[in-house]
């Protein structure tokens, strides 16, 4: 099994930054695409960025491109999301995921970390 385990989020103040991490564990960690995701309350599920776990392509959602970079450490099988000017909007629930091939759709999701943007 996969078990994904994010950390990092916390209070910030508007402009401020944040940088969350996802650690990987349970086995041989070599999925085929990272991501990261977030929820705010009475919202939808959004994505936020992905990233390919061998080459490093990344693609980002248009509301975070500028602001959020997404990067991994495939040998310590952690993903990270780099928040730079943070804005209200973002406050969020983050959840990493994690799918293992390309036939597949995200099947490992962490549990979540609050991200709370607010002066």
């Amino acid at each position: 099994q996969v078990q994904l385990v994010e950390s990092g989020g916390g209070l910030v103040q508007p402009g401020g930054s944040l940088r969350l991490s996802c650690a990987a564990s349970g086995r041989t960690f070599s999925p085929y695409v990272m991501a990261w995701f977030r929820q705010a309350p009475g919202k939808e599920r959004e994505f936020v960025a992905r990233i390919m776990w061998s080459g490093g392509l990344t693609y980002y959602a248009d509301s975070v491109k500028g602001r959020f970079t997404i990067s991994k450490d495939n040998a310590n099988n952690t993903l990270y999301l780099q928040m730079n000017s943070l804005k209200p909007e973002d406050t969020a629930v983050y959840y990493c995921a994690a799918k293992l091939t390309v036939f597949y759709d995200y099947g490992y999701w962490g549990q979540g970390t609050q991200v709370t943007v607010s002066s």
